[in-house]
């Protein structure tokens, strides 16, 4: 066994073997596979080896489609057949709101490359005339996915992966985990067979390596006790049961090939064909997580009870849509653990607070992404990033303060039950909440807030009737404009005509400061640092140039800062900071930074009004000039006094109307809440969700991280130059020299349905060829029209440009406009008074 290796790559399943492989291709010519049973031992042997392409996630969707690709590849490659069958995947849908569904994700295909079809309930007979059809309205379907033998496909990435230098190391059980500040030390046991278990023998192991990657699939809770992380990856039980050979299917291959994998979304299961039988794997309600503590010594490649009484309903569907099932038998059942998510998303990146350590874990859909893990994370490990934006799976969405084992649990059954729910743009799931709360929650609630859930935290999406029933929220969800539209197209008026208020108490904090704090921000982001009371917009960079963060900086002291960053991102960004701050303090001098996040609360108060009814509550020596752009410039920080509240005031507004940030001791939050509330009825001021503000950002052309702001842009692309300050040096600026401009960000005004916007995942067309792609979207209040964000070629980048935005299935015309169409010259913003 080796003993020092560039890269260790834990587990020996689908994702290990694809990572492995991935890593010797691009270059790694000295990488271990480690595996504590044997290859495919874990979720591997009992998958069913689907490649659905159906996926929301642009990232995911990306992973999806490599991996289909990959997999045709491996037996010309390594010799070894890895099982898989073309056949298509036929996603069928008794209603129109799931054609809705279809329609919005076949937006996302078509900026990935995905091919797919649309067809009706008489196409599907005609094809596939063993289906009934009837209750249909429809189906969309995938010619190029299918499905695929797992324990091959596995085999033959490792195969793969041992011609290229990768040594394979089976019954070696990982036991512990040492950094050394430069190094992993990992240490464990040859284990040995005894009485048909798998135990600890006499014989020790340790390896040095530069890297070290866990694809520990079902045993993650152990991996993460021994890494000192959580990691919400808990696996959930997963039933499906093969049935004897059905005489009808038996005849009609006979001259037909072989049947799409079918899914009835609506009746939550998928049935493929299985050797003259059929498949059914339903995703039933109730499914129990399991392992919650670790897997016991005692489980191998071991299934559970089977449990027909949970899956009784989707057993009779599947009948109804494939009559000839009802007199066939069963064969063979299995009931196996599959890890998840709190969001069904894998966690996929660097591992929170720790260097070189590298995550792979949480795949509910192990098969499909395996591929695509591999040749991405490859590129993040070798390039320093991936050539996609892989936030949305970064290991550290889901924060190390406040995630427990019981909320993984609870969510992972959630996110289990919920693969064949109708997910609407505006779905907000329920399980586990409220977990995190501002003081004003109960206040809001009362005021009709319907909220959303950012990093645990909850947070008012709009302000429905004051006495909606419970399930509102739920039923007013679209894929169109639902039932909440109305009230956030009132609360986005409410801050261009009057003033509203917005709680942004789940915005990421720090404080960065001491002797070293100063060059280590001007290296550290690529704008220039603000004056002291001043503030500045500014981008943190990958190693590639590429957008990592994005901050307001308030310059407090000559080495005093106050960061504020997105509050989705909370411990992505402070990981990225602490790490870099340790990186450069020998340099720079010593750097204290602190989390002040759950300190300070935040209303954003915005409109034309909101000097008019701040200045009736400030206490100031002259509270008629105490907000005047004299006293109180705009990007500018004061510290003042709301009734008996102490502030720190920023006058910044995502809205892009005259306003401020309200930062506030969060045990004064009520009080302040109720002196807005009593000073604004005067203004009739409304409280104001996030999705008008989302609406309203978009009308300035300001940016948001995770939309149009992330790792695959330079800020540059992004058409961001007036906040990158090129006379300067900083992290990142050499390679967003290099990478030019390949695609520019633009805002684009849309002429389209009555009775719908985009959500931001549109494709854009000109004469019908593909341009680039909608990030943002949403209806603008001072056009009366859909508005949108997004990305094309540089050349089609200029105003005026005529583009088609697709939607439902239907091209509509649209325009490219001046960046921020409304105010353009910020003259609002900066009025004075």
């Amino acid at each position: 066994m080796k003993t020092q290796v560039k890269a260790l790559v834990v587990g020996g399943g689908a994702i290990g073997a694809s990572v492995a492989y991935h890593l010797a291709k691009a270059g790694w010519d000295d990488v271990v596979l480690m595996e504590r049973d044997e290859l495919t031992a874990g979720s591997t042997w009992h998958a069913a080896g689907l490649l659905p392409l159906f996926n929301m996630s642009y990232a995911v969707s990306h992973i999806h489609q490599y991996s289909v690709e990959f997999y045709k590849t491996l037996e010309e490659e390594t010799g070894l057949n890895a099982g898989f069958s073309i056949v298509g995947n036929l996603r069928m849908a008794r209603t129109q709101e799931r054609m809705d569904e279809y329609m919005l994700y076949a937006s996302t295909a078509e900026t990935v490359g995905v091919p797919y079809e649309f067809l009706t309930p008489e196409q599907i007979k005609e094809r596939w005339p063993l289906v009934n059809v009837e209750g249909l309205v429809g189906a969309i379907y995938h010619p190029t996915d299918g499905y695929i033998n797992p324990a091959d496909v596995t085999q033959a990435m490792a195969k793969g992966a041992r011609q290229r230098g990768v040594d394979i190391y089976r019954k070696c059980q990982v036991d512990d985990y040492e950094w050394t500040g430069t190094e992993w030390i990992v240490r464990g046991t040859i284990m040995v067979e005894k009485g048909g278990n798998l135990v600890p023998g006499e014989e020790k192991f340790e390896i040095r390596a530069e890297h070290v990657v866990t694809c520990t699939g079902n045993h993650a809770q152990r991996t993460a006790k021994m890494l000192g992380i959580k990691m919400p990856a808990i696996p959930v039980e997963h039933q499906f049961i093969v049935t004897e050979p059905d005489p009808a299917l038996v005849e009609y291959r006979k001259d037909h090939p072989e049947h799409p994998v079918l899914r009835d979304a609506d009746a939550k299961w998928y049935v493929r064909e299985e050797r003259g039988g059929w498949i059914l794997g339903p995703y039933e309600r109730g499914a129990p997580a399991c392992f919650e503590y670790g897997v016991p010594d005692s489980f191998r490649a071991d299934l559970f009870p089977l449990d027909l009484e949970r899956i009784e309903e989707e057993y009779m569907s599947m009948i109804e849509r494939i009559p000839s099932t009802e007199e066939v038998g069963l064969k063979d059942d299995f009931n196996g653990p599959i890890c998840y998510t709190p969001d069904g998303n894998p966690l996929v990146g660097p591992a929170p607070g720790l260097r070189n350590m590298w995550l792979a874990e949480g795949f509910s859909f192990g098969i499909t992404a395996a591929g695509g893990t591999g040749y991405y994370l490859a590129q993040m490990m070798v390039a320093g990033e991936a050539e996609i934006d892989m936030a949305s799976l970064d290991p550290k969405r889901f924060g190390q303060k406040w995630m427990t084992t019981e909320y993984g649990a609870r969510k992972n059954e959630e996110a289990y039950e919920h693969v064949y729910i109708l997910h609407q743009p505006d779905e907000e799931r329920e399980a586990c909440r409220p977990l995190r709360t501002g003081p004003a929650y109960e206040r809001q609630k009362a005021r009709g807030a319907q909220f959303g859930c950012v990093n645990g935290f909850e947070r008012p999406n709009y302000y429905g009737p004051l006495d909606a029933p419970d399930n509102f929220d739920h039923e007013a969800r679209s894929f169109r404009r639902g039932g909440w539209w109305q009230y956030a197209v009132e609360e986005a008026k409410a801050i261009r005509e009057g003033v509203g208020v917005v709680d942004a108490t789940a915005f990421t904090k720090h404080l960065v400061k001491g002797p070293g704090a100063t060059a280590f921000l001007d290296w550290f982001t690529c704008n220039k640092l603000p004056k002291t009371g001043r503030i500045n917009l500014t981008y943190a960079l990958t190693k590639l140039g590429t957008v990592r963060t994005e901050y307001t900086i308030v310059r407090l002291k000559d080495d005093e800062y106050y960061l504020v960053s997105a509050g989705a991102w909370h411990e992505y960004d402070q990981d990225f900071l602490m790490k870099a701050a340790e990186d450069m303090e020998a340099e720079f001098g010593r750097i204290d930074i602190q989390d002040v996040t759950t300190q300070w609360g935040v209303f954003a108060i915005a409109g034309p009004k909101s000097r008019d009814l701040l200045k009736n509550i400030i206490k100031d020596a002259d509270p008629e000039t105490a907000l005047s752009n004299k006293r109180f410039p705009w990007l500018s920080a004061r510290q003042i006094e709301l009734g008996m509240c102490p502030v720190n005031a920023i006058r910044v507004a995502y809205t892009g109307e005259l306003g401020w940030e309200l930062h506030h001791p969060i045990e004064m939050q009520n009080y302040l809440f109720d002196l807005l509330e009593k000073a604004g009825a005067e203004f009739d001021m409304k409280w104001v969700g996030a999705r008008a503000q989302n609406w309203l950002r978009q009308e300035k052309s300001y940016r948001a991280f995770g939309n149009e702001l992330g790792r695959d842009a330079t800020p540059l692309e992004a058409d961001l130059p007036r906040f990158v300050d090129m006379s300067k040096e900083f992290h990142g600026k050499a390679p967003m020299e290099a990478t030019g401009i390949r695609s520019k960000c633009v805002t684009v005004l849309i002429d389209g349905p009555e009775d719908a916007d985009p959500w931001g995942r549109e494709a854009l067309y000109i004469n019908g060829t593909k341009i680039g792609r909608l990030t943002s979207g949403g209806y603008s209040v001072a056009f009366g029209k859909s508005i949108g964000m997004g990305y094309v070629k540089p050349e089609y980048a200029v105003p005026g440009t005529k583009v088609q935005v697709k939607m439902f299935n239907q091209l509509f015309d649209g325009e490219i406009v001046v960046d921020s169409p409304y105010d353009s010259k910020n003259e609002t913003i900066r009025k004075d008074g």
